[in-house]
């Protein structure tokens, strides 16, 4: 899934620096990357089990989804799916233990927590500040990657976090626009429902603003070169553009708009990430 793609920026950016690849810091370089990439699915998909019974259970006029899953459908009973959760949950933390390093494993376990359950159950329902407070456990996949390389904490991974964290708001409230109607009807606290289409197209603007900070970060810590910060600013201004395009309210089909490109940006933003770390290799 998307989330599990996450992990290949934070995995890939760790395996080239100067004179030191990935191989020659850890022999098993190839079997790191599926390891990691096989353990955090198993959690992935427990906690995309338990988003496909609330869904059902929480969110049943809403058509954004339509194909969720089998559980949304009611093809997998909730016994049988809380079996499936139980066994792919601690399948996958167990193998990140064993696989990868126990600092990964931990991580993931708290993120399938956060989001699965914190964010998922009741969050969702809470406040129109969700996806905000839950958009945190959303966006640390590529510290993952990160950690399944290094075995720590570092600045560089943070910052993808920090990016991703940032870039969550603006992406879901321009869907959410779109998709107000059922949200509404489904009684799911949105900030569209709550607040108002045009208080909620400031509030992009205002975070897509907040979003390029983070997003220039990398350069001005000397983890990336001039390839990505040319490309931070010309997708960020990207970005930006829509926002603007959004809050003037002339254009109907700029909610979707708006979420289309964030997708590509942020897609973009990492590839760029990447090619600037490949074609000029920094020593962090």
């Amino acid at each position: 899934g998307i989330q599990n793609n996450r992990t290949i920026y934070g995995y890939s950016w760790n395996q080239v620096n100067p004179g030191q690849s990935c191989y020659m810091r850890n022999p098993y370089c190839v079997r790191l990357r599926t390891d990691t990439k096989s353990g955090y699915s198993c959690p992935e998909c427990a906690h995309g089990r338990k988003g496909d019974s609330t869904h059902l259970l929480l969110s049943g006029g809403l058509t954004r989804c339509p194909r969720r899953g089998l559980d949304a459908r009611g093809r997998v009973s909730n016994l049988n799916g809380g079996v499936f959760l139980a066994i792919t949950g601690i399948a996958g933390v167990a193998m990140l233990i064993v696989l990868v390093n126990p600092l990964t494993a931990w991580l993931s376990l708290a993120s399938w927590v956060g989001y699965g359950i914190i964010y998922t159950v009741f969050l969702k329902r809470a406040t129109s500040q969700n996806i905000v407070i839950g958009g945190l456990f959303g966006a640390a996949p590529p510290l993952f990657g990160w950690t399944a390389v290094t075995n720590s904490l570092d600045t560089g991974g943070l910052i993808l976090v920090l990016i991703i964290f940032a870039w969550t708001p603006p992406h879901f409230w321009a869907l959410a626009i779109d998709r107000k109607e059922e949200y509404q009807k489904v009684d799911v606290p949105m900030l569209p429902v709550t607040h108002g289409v045009e208080y909620t197209s400031l509030l992009i603007l205002v975070y897509t603003i907040i979003m390029m900070l983070p997003s220039v970060l990398p350069y001005f810590i000397g983890m990336s070169n001039l390839i990505y910060l040319a490309s931070a600013l010309a997708l960020g201004a990207g970005f930006l553009y829509w926002s603007l395009v959004l809050l003037r309210g002339k254009n109907r089909l700029a909610p979707m708009k708006t979420f289309r490109y964030s997708i590509v940006y942020l897609m973009l933003l990492f590839i760029a990430l990447l090619v600037d770390h490949y074609a000029m290799p920094v020593q962090v």
